[in-house]
């Protein structure tokens, strides 16, 4: 019998998709370490399974990332999954967004998942094997009103994973970009708490529906965070992974919007977040 597959979670406090992943992952066999700063770590002492560690770490940080992943080498030899899932939101008027906010999201979203890209690849180089999964958004494709800033840094996601798929075919390393719809988890409480009472000065007549939007994956019939993980890892677990997974709700009507006319597209978005008035 082949040992345990070793899989590296991040962003896995419960609530989330992250903390979904690492229970499908142990239960189907593997060894999961699951990370989130170190704020957040009474947040994953709820797994109940021997088959997941805990680790802290913090994407924006080279330190942190080579001290887990050493951690992780240390204790197992190898890592065969990354799945790179830590990310938080970002809601705001492009205009008036501070960019120190903006910064954060893309410090976090993208560039995170590069920083442990770059810590995790030496490693699987040397074994000729490993899977990449990085978790981007429809809204990296279709990107909405009020989280432009946001759907940016998951369009960079997008880019980032296709360039590493093809560069990275030589070494044996699978990269996987995961394309979620609307998933029902503390993603969208999180960041509506974020906006808080922000003053808006140019949209404070938008200020409901910007809030709206803050909350929008967590409306509705979006997918069960438990059912969408599920689908996910065993798609990646599948002897020939897919280079895309695009699962949930919303995800049909995305596709049909990117392939719209851009017209069309914009008579969507200002009708649903109520810019069609003049200010």
């Amino acid at each position: 019998m082949s040992d345990p597959k070793v899989v590296l979670v991040t962003g896995c406090a419960k609530g989330g998709i992250g903390f979904e992943y690492c229970k499908a992952f142990a239960s189907q066999n593997c060894h999961v370490f699951a990370s989130d700063i170190p704020q957040r770590m009474d947040d994953m002492s709820d797994f109940g399974s021997d088959e997941i560690e805990t680790l802290e770490l913090d994407v924006s940080s080279d330190q942190s990332v080579s001290s887990a992943i050493k951690t992780i080498i240390s204790k197992c030899g190898r890592l065969d999954f990354l799945i790179n899932n830590a990310g938080i939101g970002s809601t705001g008027p492009l205009a008036e967004l501070p960019l120190h906010t903006i910064r954060k999201a893309w410090e976090i979203n993208a560039l995170g998942q590069l920083r442990m890209v770059q810590h995790v690849v030496p490693y699987m180089v040397s074994r000729r094997s490993g899977s990449i999964v990085n978790v981007a958004s429809v809204v990296g494709k279709v990107p909405t009103p009020w989280a432009g800033s946001y759907c940016a840094s998951k369009a960079a996601v997008l880019a980032i994973s296709d360039t590493l798929r093809v560069e990275l075919r030589p070494f044996g390393i699978n990269v996987v970009k995961v394309v979620p719809g609307a998933i029902r988890s503390n993603f969208g409480s999180n960041t509506a708490e974020k906006l808080g009472n922000h003053d808006w000065k140019l949209y404070k007549e938008f200020k409901e529906a910007i809030a709206e939007r803050a909350r929008a994956s967590q409306v509705g019939k979006a997918t069960d965070a438990t059912v969408f993980a599920r689908h996910v890892v065993k798609k990646v677990l599948s002897p020939r992974p897919p280079k895309q997974i695009v699962f949930g709700h919303m995800t049909g009507l995305f596709a049909m919007l990117s392939w719209s006319p851009l017209w069309v597209r914009d008579l969507f978005f200002s009708t649903h977040f109520n810019l069609n008035k003049k200010v």
